[in-house]
């Protein structure tokens, strides 16, 4: 296997957790302080449009205060763009988004939106923000990507996690994954990955980074972030190591 496999942690829902009833607590800047001491290797948030889970606020203290890379995901849109450029975050992941999704449904279309999303990546790279694109894991929008000039892909493994047909899913991404690193490409994978189904992503040699949220968070409502991080760290250390979880 290849060496060390990145996980960023997502901080959004403990964000929900917070705006469901108001003021301050749980506080995300406080979840991200406690990933890095888990074993995380950075920290993904996504501020939407309609800001549900993180705020402009938690953006600025999350650059301002943590040492840890920060991952924005944003929709292509020109407020996100200029909020991205003002905070400079590590990186940037531009993602789909509609108002009406309870998360992020399916993967940017990156072929078919070539002329939109050209200006995005390239202002980004400008001013040396790192650039990924959360798309499927196909052909197309692989050398989509890369004629854009984003230097990152990150796989959606939402139909392996939730779909019946998991060793097919997980073979798809695996190939996705060979032909990015084929093109030059940096390779993220994520989306409803977790403890049970975390190991045959993991192993995955082209992979660079796991970025994982929801699971996490949910499981830290019995056993403590902490210590859900730290056992996905484990899995995925395993899985790379070529071990049994």
């Amino acid at each position: 296997m290849s060496g060390h496999l990145r996980l960023g942690v997502n901080i959004d829902h403990v964000a929900t957790i917070r705006n469901a009833r108001g003021g301050e607590h749980p506080c995300p800047i406080r979840a991200a302080h406690v990933a890095a001491q888990a074993g995380a290797d950075g920290i993904t948030a996504h501020l939407r449009e309609d800001r549900r889970h993180m705020t402009d606020a938690d953006i600025a203290r999350l650059v301002a205060e943590i040492e840890l890379p920060l991952n924005l995901e944003m929709a292509a849109t020109e407020e996100m763009l200029e909020i991205a450029l003002k905070a400079r975050p590590h990186a940037a992941c531009i993602v789909p988004e509609r108002r009406a999704e309870r998360t992020t449904e399916g993967g940017l279309d990156a072929a078919g939106q070539h002329n939109l999303l050209r200006p995005f990546v390239g202002r980004l790279l400008e001013a040396g923000i790192r650039v990924s694109l959360f798309i499927v894991p196909e052909t197309r929008q692989i050398e989509a990507a890369a004629r854009l000039g984003a230097p990152v892909v990150e796989l959606h493994t939402g139909p392996y996690a939730h779909s019946g047909a998991g060793a097919d899913e997980r073979a798809r991404l695996a190939t996705a994954a060979r032909e990015a690193a084929a093109l030059g490409l940096e390779v993220h994978a994520g989306h409803g990955l977790s403890f049970g189904n975390v190991g045959p992503v993991a192993a995955i040699p082209e992979l660079a980074e796991l970025n994982i949220g929801h699971f996490l968070v949910g499981e830290a409502v019995f056993t403590g972030l902490g210590p859900a991080i730290r056992e996905m760290r484990r899995r995925m250390d395993a899985a790379r190591a070529g071990e049994r979880a």
